[in-house]
């Protein structure tokens, strides 16, 4: 398997990464890095450096990072001499991020060495978001931030559209809007920024892209894990704060946009913005017609029999955070008006599958008898991305039968190529300071704006999540959401 066509190299870079001892950092920003490396994007004189509050030292470090390749990267991607010259960019500092006291000092040396005073620094915070805005402001007095810095900011943003505002303005006080990034990674999957071309690329689909023509959409992302040992961080998000909020909004705005002015970064993100403003509202007043919310009880996963939530987290506590949530959005506006939006994110689902689904209107009965059913187009994000678009054509042979076959399949040649990561896009994107990719500050309060009224209404709601057997699609109540308009959800159709 090949990589993707090669990039250029970008400029020179220091990388610091707060929280570089962290499950993120060693599952997903090194092996990213490294790969932009062994590409050739990345110059030999570039500096990543870990900071977190663990007494290491460089070779230490290195080592662990050493370890974290080997375990997240392919076999055959890992080369050991280019191993060996990646880790030489590689850097310790011990330090505390969130206060103002500690080697501080020892990072700006490391940083002001052999290196121009318009070289660009990324600050990336794989931290907790409260400790955000500490860091933006010991960064700054500390004099580490420059007119070529920017700062990586990871989901979640807050936890509702208080604290998301106050992560927001902290952070502004020390970094203006245009030098910080906002990271979903979702963004950077290749599959999503495929639905841009998708829809204004192709005049066919572009014209069919209504209410006149499109049924519903269904947008689902299901695992088939439960916790894998994070459940002190998802017992206090759940999956509408942690899926719904940013990852399946962001792909519903990319969906639901009109058309932009270009593929500039402020004119695809103003439309992105005008879908998030026009969702209808959903509050504790129409919660139950809209809203589906379920917690995974003893079942079985790939053959296994696993525990119930509630037996995964520590001391088995009597949670009601829901581990799957299914919603009917809809869309104010002349082009979706009366077309639901279905989107759905679970724990212990039969599959792990992130796809869109585009259930066009069916036909009306014609020369070919019976009226035919809407064409599907589906948007497979991972695994296997690919998309696919049922059509009918003539049986072979005198009669005039009818089969139906794909009009798309696999994007690209997968078996040839290998689709980079959305870390290792969106990352170096962040040097270029090419904002496109991510989301803007109206945007994230947009989504917590819609998003918080449901948890407050569940809040008010004694009855809790329902429940759903592990290894199953979630509640019942997910498959009455879709009946109410008789639609089903995708699998249902295929069984």
């Amino acid at each position: 398997m090949t990589a993707s066509t090669p990039l250029e190299p970008v400029e020179s870079f220091d990388y610091v990464i707060f929280g570089a001892t962290g499950d993120l950092t060693m599952r997903k920003l090194l092996p990213a890095l490294y790969r932009r490396f062994a590409e050739g994007q990345i110059t030999a004189d570039s500096r990543i450096v870990g900071t977190a509050r663990s007494p290491l030292d460089d070779e230490t470090y290195r080592e662990r990072a050493r370890k974290a390749l080997g375990e997240h990267v392919r076999a055959d991607e890992l080369i050991d001499a280019t191993v060996n010259r990646f880790l030489r960019l590689v850097h310790y500092v011990s330090l505390n991020g969130a206060e103002s006291t500690g080697n501080w000092d020892g990072l700006k040396t490391l940083l002001e060495s052999n290196a121009s005073a318009d070289r660009v620094r990324v600050f990336y915070l794989a931290t907790a978001p409260d400790l955000y805005g500490e860091i933006a402001r010991n960064v700054s007095e500390q004099g580490l931030r420059s007119d070529t810095s920017r700062i990586v900011l990871e989901k979640p943003i807050g936890t509702d559209l208080d604290t998301a505002r106050k992560v927001n303005e902290n952070v502004g006080r020390y970094f203006p809007e245009n030098s910080i990034f906002r990271i979903d990674h979702y963004l950077g999957k290749e599959a999503v920024q495929n639905i841009i071309a998708l829809r204004f690329a192709n005049p066919m689909l572009e014209r069919m892209w209504d209410r006149e023509s499109i049924d519903y959409v269904q947008i689902t992302a299901a695992e088939t894990v439960g916790l894998e040992g994070r459940g002190g961080y998802y017992d206090g998000s759940g999956a509408l704060r942690d899926m719904i909020q940013n990852h399946l909004l962001q792909v519903l705005t990319v969906v639901a946009m009109e058309r932009p002015e270009s593929l500039d970064a402020d004119a695809l993100r103003d439309e992105k913005v005008r879908v998030l403003t026009s969702l209808k509202p959903l509050d504790r007043n129409n919660l139950r017609a809209n809203v589906a919310r379920g917690q995974y009880v003893q079942g079985t996963a790939g053959g296994k029999a696993v525990p119930a939530y509630r037996e995964e987290l520590p001391g088995e506590t009597e949670s009601n955070t829901e581990t799957f949530v299914a919603l009917k959005a809809e869309i104010d506006n002349d082009r979706w008006q009366g077309v639901p939006f279905y989107l759905r994110s679970g724990k212990r689902m039969p599959e792990k599958v992130t796809e869109v689904v585009v259930q066009f209107r069916a036909g009306e009965p014609g020369l070919f008898g019976e009226a035919r059913p809407g064409s599907r187009l589906v948007i497979r994000v991972q695994p296997n991305e690919s998309v696919t678009l049922p059509l009918f054509v003539k049986h072979p042979g005198n009669s005039f039968g009818l089969d139906e076959v794909d009009a798309l399949s696999k994007l690209g040649q997968p078996e040839r190529i290998r689709y980079r990561d959305s870390y290792e896009g969106l990352m170096l994107d962040a040097v270029k300071g090419s904002p496109a990719l991510f989301v803007r500050k109206d945007e994230t309060e947009a989504a917590w704006k819609w998003v918080t009224p449901i948890l407050e209404g569940w809040s008010q709601d004694e009855t809790g999540p329902d429940s759903y057997e592990a290894g199953t699609w979630g509640p019942e109540s997910a498959r009455e959401l879709l009946q109410q308009a008789g639609h089903v959800w995708v699998e249902d159709i295929a069984a």
